[in-house]
């Protein structure tokens, strides 16, 4: 169900209604006491009808002036700061969708994504028009492309997937997308960094840390929410392979043949503080989607995220990946998803599990299927399910990516599964108040 936007306008909880309400009393008040002063026979009527002559008219002038002029200073004074607390430069669209960005969605469930790759912005993109409390716990293992090239050539971690996060959640999306997804196709060390990497990386040696860093591009962006590393520390991600071979390195271990038999850190890596402070705050934790072994349980293996996720009283749910990722998930079904997980976390202290049923388009499947990636299987039943409420819906949008038609998750889809199905919004106004937002990814 929609509603127009001036509706939000009385929704409880923005502050309007109340200022503007003492405004016009205000406002009849200091109108009233005027006309009493001009004497005019209407008044004089009723002054004589319905006050009884328990003042002179001068004096009772005098006191609805002074109320009038009190009351509407104040109210407007309150008005404006309502107002002005909503908006800021860089925010368009109208004032209600401002004030209930500003109000309502500041009072909306507080949710955790964990993740990273494509499949964490795509969780962000969707929810962050149902609430503003939103905190994107991101893999910090990619050493793949412009990544991968500034986090040798620089020392500086990885800022790629941070990067699309905090896309995700900017306030003006589509016009940020445009500059800091440029990729530079010249330059002696410029060709193929993106415009956002190398801002990340700049920010990060200029202010000394990557948090510093991730925090002031926030601000830049005028994020909402906050984009969280899953730690500081600058660790490999190594990978066993069936033949008991170790790989080092995320893009190597993607792109090796051999099946994963298990992945590790390097070394030791605790939890950046921020991350375990946000679980523990959330109202809802949403695992996945994304690549399995080098999106979604890395930021597992860092220590403390786990537990922390396991101990948290928040409502926890997976999204179930919508194709096999090939060299990584062959011939995977959803039950093959969630058992590799639950080598890495206590899937019965999950709630639900979020799985498509939508099927790729005919000529898109065929394509995927010579790349040898197929549908993920849905044979969640029974004991395969981990005690899990299994939650089935369309869920998949195909968009252009670099020209090629691409399956991924539908934002709007997802985002309105969540907060439909799941029990943290259901006494929200944002649930029945959603904006429209563009489908794909």
């Amino acid at each position: 169900m929609r509603f127009p936007a001036w509706v939000k306008l009385l929704l409880p909880g923005l502050g309007i209604k109340r200022w503007a309400f003492l405004t016009l009393v205000s406002m009849g008040a200091l109108s009233f006491g005027t006309i009493c002063f001009l004497g005019e026979e209407g008044v004089r009527w009723l002054y004589r009808a319905f006050l009884f002559h328990v003042f002179d008219r001068p004096i009772l002038g005098a006191i609805f002036v002074i109320l009038g002029i009190s009351g509407a200073a104040y109210g407007m004074h309150e008005l404006v700061r309502s107002i002005l607390r909503a908006l800021s430069p860089r925010k368009g669209g109208s004032l209600a969708e401002a004030l209930y960005e500003a109000r309502i969605l500041k009072q909306a469930p507080k949710v955790v994504a964990v993740g990273g790759g494509t499949g964490l912005p795509t969780v962000l993109r969707g929810l962050k028009h149902y609430t503003a409390n939103i905190a994107a716990v991101v893999t910090m293992m990619d050493t793949g492309g412009s990544s991968g090239r500034l986090r040798n050539e620089l020392d500086v971690l990885p800022p790629g997937d941070v990067r699309n996060c905090l896309l995700a959640l900017a306030s003006d999306e589509a016009r940020m997308e445009r500059f800091l997804q440029h990729r530079f196709v010249t330059g002696e060390g410029l060709r193929g960094h993106s415009l956002g990497n190398l801002l990340l990386a700049g920010l990060e040696q200029s202010l000394g840390s990557f948090d510093l860093a991730v925090e002031e591009a926030s601000h830049l962006l005028s994020v909402r929410g906050e984009v969280l590393p899953a730690t500081l520390e600058n660790v490999q991600l190594v990978g066993v392979m069936e033949d008991g071979e170790e790989v080092i390195g995320e893009e190597l271990i993607a792109a090796d043949p051999r099946r994963i038999i298990r992945v590790k850190l390097s070394r030791r890596a605790v939890a950046y503080p921020s991350v375990l402070a946000a679980i523990g705050e959330a109202d809802l934790i949403v695992l996945g989607p994304g690549s399995l072994f080098t999106s979604i349980i890395p930021n597992l293996l860092v220590e403390g995220i786990a537990k922390a996720i396991e101990d948290a009283d928040a409502e926890k749910v997976v999204v179930m990946n919508l194709m096999t990722q090939p060299g990584e998930t062959d011939g995977f079904t959803a039950s093959d998803h969630l058992r590799i997980l639950a080598e890495y976390i206590d899937l019965n202290k999950f709630n639900a599990v979020v799985v498509n049923i939508e099927s790729p388009p005919p000529e898109v499947l065929v394509r995927y299927q010579k790349e040898g990636s197929e549908p993920v299987r849905d044979d969640l039943q029974g004991t395969k399910t981990f005690g899990l409420r299994v939650i089935r819906a369309p869920l998949l949008s195909v968009v252009e990516i670099g020209g090629v038609p691409t399956v991924k998750h539908d934002p709007l889809k997802l985002s309105r599964v969540l907060v439909e199905e799941l029990r943290t919004f259901r006494h929200s106004w944002t649930r029945w108040f959603s904006p429209v937002v563009r489908g794909g990814e």
